[in-house]
């Protein structure tokens, strides 16, 4: 049975108690609004562990846009509800003062990667996102934690971090989960309109083609898409955009 718990101390007890005596423990990070390809990476943990933790927390310090952080979906019932039929083993859904008990004075910078794609639009981003995960890491204390190849720049900076701290937590990277059209799978989704839902496919095609990167941002301009960025980078194509207010991100191999 599923074990949901709120407070930070009670999982650290619960962590520390010998149920976990050689036993192994898998780690998934999230922000909520769950979808299949979370629940792949609960699946992935749980054929890889004796136990799988996801933790649920919406991170107030990776948003630059207040307005960004007002909309973002919290589904916490169907949260729970897919995470107990995924089979997960404990759930934690900690309070922002815990989390920040500091009051984000103290954070995680890194000085070149997080300032290229999508940090080069989204300041001070990249610093919340690692700043946080550095905590969930350490309070998880797993001995893997999973992240979805989508969010390819914040998964190698993740493991740059863990690597650079020498935390002991492996990180396991895996393949990014997509609709049966093509569009990769994102909390964000639920908030394009029908419209849009259906345009949105195009922006995989567009970028998985053998375009040169010029043409692929013409294109999807044309088809109503608001450019942030194409750009190439160890051995991948990176795009974001926007439809409507919606920001979409991916990226593919060359």
């Amino acid at each position: 049975m599923m074990r949901v718990l709120e407070s930070i101390e009670e999982w650290l007890r619960f962590r520390n108690s010998s149920c976990f005596f050689c036993k192994t423990l898998g780690f998934i990070p999230t922000m909520g609004a769950l979808h299949d390809g979370h629940i792949s990476l609960v699946e992935r943990s749980i054929s890889e562990n004796d136990f799988t933790l996801v933790s649920i927390f919406v991170n107030p310090t990776q948003f630059d846009d207040k307005r960004d952080l007002e909309k973002y979906p919290r589904t916490i019932e169907s949260d729970l509800g897919m995470l107990g039929d995924a089979g997960a083993h404990f759930v934690l859904t900690p309070r922002y003062e815990d989390i920040y008990a500091d009051g984000y004075k103290y954070r995680v910078t890194e000085s070149e990667l997080s300032k290229v794609l999508c940090g080069a639009h989204r300041p001070g981003h990249f610093d919340g996102v690692l700043t946080v995960v550095m905590k969930l890491l350490n309070i998880a204390s797993a001995d893997r934690a999973y992240f979805g190849e989508k969010d390819y720049q914040q998964l190698l900076l993740i493991k740059g971090m863990t690597e650079s701290f020498f935390m002991k937590t492996t990180i396991v990277p895996c393949a990014t989960s997509r609709e049966t059209d093509g569009l990769a799978r994102s909390s964000r989704n639920r908030l394009l309109s029908k419209n849009d839902r259906q345009k949105a496919s195009l922006f995989h095609d567009i970028l998985a083609s053998k375009r040169l990167i010029g043409d692929v941002a013409e294109q999807l301009r044309g088809f109503g898409f608001d450019v942030d960025y194409i750009e190439e980078r160890f051995g991948r194509r990176f795009g974001a955009v926007k439809l409507g207010k919606v920001r979409l991100i991916d990226n593919v191999p060359i």
